[in-house]
């Protein structure tokens, strides 16, 4: 097998992406740097080469173009305009990024890709449906990073708060990778006891407010957020091409509410194996209902 991924978009993100792989034991052996900017994407493939000798992993490092997407086995898409500063939402950018993916995914599909994509643009997970629309690839061969980060910062701040290793702490945000999205207590353990009954109701939905909204805190301090994200969709990448077969929460297609959105996923080679059949309470149910309505107006309203 190749394991040839291939990041579209060279901004902040995706080459924090490319850095994040290069710096960890990973299963790539070839990455494409791709961009409008085409001095940009030969720039960071020239930077990321550097580390190359001391790095803990070896792989071949280009800038290329979409036609080289043919034989990669992942696509990560990470282009598009980024939110702005001063509380712009996810959705907002939606028609403004919908217009560069229609062509782009047309081009890459056009290279004869049938790997598996990962979109992290947002509005993350109406661009992944899109995506999903616009390439006619099987639904789990599309993906987007979801709640995977919300879901990080989540399990942090319970750690934090429980003074326990993040990694012993099972909870997911789940939903909308946006306002809409919540964390799914009903479900949530540490070492198989239940959350709620170590964290009271008041700090519960202050960590759950911080894991939705520290996105905008960051983005208000320094700009934009890219080294969480690229440590997670290289976690994904990891994932798929060493068929790892974790649960993690992505953004998977829905056959009950027909979008895509972040929840528990067991992930492998071949991508979406399935996502998990997990019980929500009453009003939980309720949560995510608001979150798939969310998503179905924002498809709605694009206008191709």
């Amino acid at each position: 097998m190749a394991n040839k991924v291939m990041i579209v978009g060279t901004g902040n993100v995706g080459a924090s992406i490319g850095y994040c792989l290069v710096n960890q034991r990973t299963a790539v052996n070839e990455l494409v740097l791709v961009d409008i900017n085409k001095a940009d994407a030969e720039g960071e493939a020239m930077d990321l080469n550097d580390a190359m000798a001391v790095a803990p992993a070896s792989m071949k490092v280009s800038a290329g173009g979409y036609a080289d997407a043919g034989d990669c086995d992942i696509v990560v898409i990470t282009a598009g305009v980024p939110q702005k500063a001063g509380g712009e939402t996810r959705m907002e950018l939606l028609q403004r990024n919908a217009d560069i993916f229609k062509p782009m995914i047309s081009e890459i599909m056009a290279s004869g890709f049938n790997g598996i994509f990962v979109v992290v643009s947002n509005p993350m997970d109406v661009l992944t449906y899109l995506t999903w629309r616009y390439s006619g690839l099987p639904s789990e061969q599309v993906i987007g990073s979801g709640t995977i980060l919300d879901s990080s910062r989540l399990r942090h701040r319970i750690a934090e708060r429980l003074n326990v290793h993040p990694k012993s702490v099972h909870a997911f945000q789940v939903g909308e990778h946006g306002d809409t999205e919540f964390a799914l207590w009903s479900s949530a353990t540490l070492g198989g006891q239940s959350l709620d009954k170590l964290i009271d109701a008041k700090a519960r939905q202050e960590i759950e407010d911080y894991a939705k909204n520290e996105a905008y805190d960051i983005i208000n301090k320094k700009g934009a957020t890219y080294y969480g994200i690229g440590a997670c969709v290289a976690k994904i990448i990891n994932c798929i091409l060493s068929d790892e077969r974790r649960v993690l929460a992505i953004s998977s297609y829905d056959d009950f509410g027909k979008v895509y959105n972040g929840f528990p996923t067991i992930l492998g080679r071949h991508g979406v194996i399935r996502r998990l059949d997990i019980k929500m309470t009453e009003k939980e149910g309720v949560k995510f209902q608001k979150s798939i309505n969310a998503l179905k107006a924002a498809i709605d309203s694009v206008k191709d």
